[in-house]
């Protein structure tokens, strides 16, 4: 529990500091002439960053361990905040949200696996969600906060705001105990036991362990080691299979999360206060319906999950793109639980992927799934700047709504690992 808050405390900020550009830009639209070409392309700066810091913090926490990869993540993410801040032009800005995307890129793959790790496998979907439920609280957290703070201190405030409790943040996750899983994979057997007699130790609760006998946790030879064993036979179609669905998720939610307020201020001509409060809904609905999945997701399924809001997401967009696009009303309805529903996938998948993996791969084959969603939603909000310029809004639900339908076929390739031991599921 102590794990899940003070991780959890850090997935906060880290969607905070991801979204918090996109209520800052309606502002600086104004304050600097930026067209939607390089609107879209500072939204898309901070992706690519975020593209790096997946790949490179991942291989890191196998390497390191997950405590020290996230805590190295975490830290870059909170000083460049104040860089963003301190940003006094558009080339600036644009540099220090492309290096602060590498923290934030960092620490949520690490964080999603050191969490699963320490989750036993009956009840893991609830028990994982609700500490990913912080995630889209902190997308939530930064609209309420945005359409408040941005139009009564400036721009700079809502950088300043995610900036200061990373400091404090990064202490506490440096404090916190390595995964016994990754200290055994590691051979440091003695540090592992150590650490699960302190777990013990914290709680009257006893749950029987016949799932997970030390026999499970015995390390592989050094030759079967390695980030190419995502590609052997057993686990290529799980890869192939998780990383189009981290793109084609990606690429709708955060495509809709980064532009809604631009779109409703500039092609809808809403007041910027107007603007950020109608976007900050969307995180809103998201919340909803992730607390919904999470109390339903052992039951349903991680597979039956993920179709299924795919093809109710495709629908909602589609019926914009065909009839309701120029009507804000039906924007804001349908526009913020067509995200709402896509936006649950992206909690699904952070529990989902570091499941199919056995432990000796698995932040780093979290990390490369990862880093599909940092190309997707670089591409995602550079495209939806070239349409809107070129063929009008329509055709940006148009786009997302075909995706939606991409994601719910290969969604349905899915292993279903509900209630199964990690080991299990990822010999």
């Amino acid at each position: 529990m102590k794990a899940r808050l003070v991780m959890g405390s850090a997935t906060f900020f880290d969607a905070f500091n991801a979204l918090s550009l996109a209520f800052a830009l309606p502002t600086l639209i104004r304050f600097w002439h930026i067209s939607p070409r390089q609107s879209g392309l500072l939204i898309s700066a901070s992706y690519v960053g975020q593209l790096a810091g997946a790949l490179a913090f991942s291989a890191l926490a196998e390497k390191v361990g997950r405590i020290r990869g996230t805590t190295a993540a975490i830290a870059i993410m909170s000083v460049l905040g104040f860089g963003c801040a301190l940003a006094g032009n558009f080339p600036a800005l644009l540099a220090c949200r492309l290096v602060q995307g590498i923290g934030v890129g960092g620490e949520m793959p690490v964080a999603a696996t050191y969490i699963n790790e320490l989750s036993r496998a009956h009840g893991r979907g609830r028990f994982f969600l609700l500490y990913e439920l912080i995630f889209p609280l902190g997308l939530m957290a930064t609209g309420q906060i945005g359409a408040w703070l941005v139009p009564a201190y400036g721009w700079r405030a809502i950088f300043i705001l995610g900036g200061i409790p990373g400091v404090l943040i990064t202490v506490l996750v440096a404090r916190l105990p390595e995964s016994p899983r990754w200290l055994i994979a590691k051979g440091r057997l003695r540090e592992a036991q150590g650490i699960i007699e302190q777990i013990e130790a914290s709680t009257a609760r006893r749950i029987p362990a016949a799932a997970n006998s030390p026999a499970s946790f015995a390390p592989l030879p050094a030759q079967q080691r390695g980030w190419n064993e995502l590609f052997s036979k057993f686990y290529r179609g799980r890869t192939l299979i998780v990383w189009m669905l981290w793109a084609t998720t990606f690429f709708v939610a955060n495509g809709l999360n980064n532009w809604m307020p631009a779109l409703y201020n500039t092609v809808y001509h809403l007041s910027l206060r107007q603007s950020l409060r109608a976007a900050s809904m969307t995180n809103v609905a998201q919340v909803a319906l992730l607390l919904v999945c999470a109390f339903s997701i052992d039951r349903l399924g991680r597979r039956n999950w993920t179709v299924a809001a795919f093809v109710l997401g495709a629908g909602m967009l589609g019926f914009l793109g065909l009839w309701g696009a120029e009507n804000v009303s039906s924007v804001m309805i349908l526009g913020t639980l067509g995200y709402g529903v896509i936006g649950s996938i992206a909690a699904v998948l952070y529990l989902y992927t570091p499941e199919i993996y056995p432990t000796r791969i698995r932040a780093i084959g979290t990390g490369l799934a990862t880093s599909w969603l940092r190309i997707a939603s670089a591409a995602g909000p550079w495209l939806v700047g070239l349409l809107v310029d070129s063929h009008g809004v329509r055709s940006v639900f148009w786009m997302f709504a075909g995706v939606s339908v991409v994601g719910a076929l290969v969604a349905t390739g899915m292993v279903e690992t509900s209630g199964r031991p990690l080991e299990e599921i990822a010999p």
